[in-house]
């Protein structure tokens, strides 16, 4: 009697996505960001202070831009992990493929930094970089070599925390990761016995290694808890190769999106006052990076909350008021004294660099808008498993931006200015795209619902 009286009482109707709770897990995952794009104007105000300032800024952001593109295949590995580590036999397909990629970005890196002829070919060779800048960036590219080992253990780690809803460790493993970064660099600054870029590359590797080491701790709790032995078993485990399919073109379009920096550093390197302009250009990445980091963590939010149909719309809203806020961020923070403290007291930077900074955040004024809205759109495609489209929207950034830099080299264009509006350009057409994908796909996405929004959406062809 009681199970039929149960049985006819209506279903509980399911709770609406707030604001509110887009946010709050949100959150953590930008303040991540955040704090790992204030890790490099921190190195950044350390070599300022040291001496051959220019050069040594202009060989870091060589170093950074190298290393970036080196570990390019790891850093999609978070959203990977969060989409598909739903249980102990998928858990260790995902990891064995993490170790297989660490150590092929790991060997990619030690060609560059230690195999002449590879050095030789890609530095002062296809990237044009002046012989003396390329000298001092040598010693750096061999500390960093272990970089992408690092971020991507670290990023494995965080995948499945963000899986689990603790996105707070997240937060908590980039405040380690700056402590530890912002120490060695202050230790090394004062002390005085290692060239700029060379702190630079010890400041970066002791905050990679140490968040790392972080992630891999915390997250040892959820690891036994959903993976161990006493978990239950998957009924259909991933195989290694869906994984791999699933990973590729994520991998692909985090490496065409990080091709953009040695392409830009090429061009700048062949249009007038390369010393210059080289030196100035990490100063105003850094600058757009930070006000960019909102955007970055919102594909995995929208992976671990586009669970109904009834979700897209608040998503949808939140992204777009990432993509006001962060505009409206940055151009208060360039019409304001912020904008002169900041690049005087907190970074010193070289007088002489200082009409080549502000032209260029203009140029790139909306670039932090156009990541928010970028990030909703790729949400959505990796939750359909549609991600060859996040891909291809990629390579018409890379190809739009390539065409723009080689026009600005022909026309010997103010080189920091040329490429703030190449990158834009260029996230402007992939917007476009993936918008135009994004809207198939939320179309022909079908929802189970449940009461507590935890089942998985089953993606149809898109």
């Amino acid at each position: 009697m009681h199970d039929a009286e149960h049985a006819d009482r209506p279903p509980r109707p399911l709770r609406p996505l707030r604001l509110g709770h887009v946010f709050a897990l949100w959150l953590p995952l930008a303040a991540s960001w955040a704090l790992m794009t204030v890790e490099y104007p921190i190195i950044q105000a350390a070599m300022a202070r040291l001496p051959d300032a220019e050069v040594m800024l202009a060989a870091a952001g060589l170093v950074i831009g190298l290393e970036i593109t080196i570990e390019s295949p790891v850093i999609m590995l978070l959203a990977t992990t969060t989409a598909l580590a739903r249980g102990r036999g998928s858990y260790q397909v995902l990891r064995r493929f993490t170790l297989h990629l660490n150590i092929g970005c790991t060997a990619v890196a030690a060609l560059v930094a230690f195999v002449d002829p590879v050095f030789d070919a890609i530095v002062p060779g296809a990237l044009g970089i002046p012989q003396h800048i390329a000298l001092e960036a040598r010693p750096a590219l061999a500390i960093m070599t272990l970089w992408s080992a690092a971020i991507g253990w670290r990023r494995f780690n965080q995948g499945v925390l963000i899986r689990a809803g603790r996105t707070r460790l997240v937060g908590a493993g980039t405040l380690v990761r700056l402590v530890f970064a912002a120490g060695t660099a202050i230790a090394l600054g004062v002390t005085g016995v290692v060239s700029g870029v060379v702190l630079g590359a010890w400041a970066w590797m002791a905050g990679v290694t140490s968040e790392a080491l972080f992630a891999h701790w915390v997250a040892r709790a959820t690891v036994n808890e959903r993976y161990g032995s006493a978990a239950p078993a998957e009924r259909k485990p991933l195989s290694y190769g869906e994984v791999a399919r699933f990973h590729a073109p994520l991998a692909a379009t985090s490496l065409l999106s990080l091709l953009a920096m040695p392409l830009l550093q090429a061009g700048l390197s062949r249009m007038p006052q390369p010393a210059e302009n080289l030196a100035a250009w990490p100063i105003v990445f850094a600058i757009v990076l930070l006000f960019r980091s909102p955007g970055f963590a919102l594909p995995e939010a929208v992976i671990a909350l586009l669970t109904r149909q009834d979700r897209v719309a608040p998503l949808r809203r939140f992204s777009l008021i990432l993509v006001a806020a962060t505009v409206a961020g940055l151009a208060l923070f360039i019409v304001s004294p912020l904008l002169s403290l900041y690049l005087g007291a907190a970074l010193a930077v070289p007088r002489h660099l200082l009409p080549f900074v502000l032209p260029g955040l203009l140029a790139a004024l909306l670039i932090p808008p156009l990541q928010a809205l970028q990030a909703w759109y790729r949400g959505v495609l990796m939750t359909a498993r549609a991600t060859q489209h996040v891909y291809w929207g990629m390579g018409i950034a890379l190809l739009t931006t390539f065409v723009a830099v080689v026009a600005a080299v022909y026309a010997q264009a103010d080189g920091v200015v040329a490429c703030g509006l190449a990158l834009t350009g260029g996230m402007v057409l992939e917007a476009f795209y993936l918008a135009r994908r994004a809207r198939v796909a939320i179309s022909r996405l079908s929802f189970a619902d449940s009461e507590g929004g935890a089942s998985p959406c089953r993606p149809t062809r898109t």
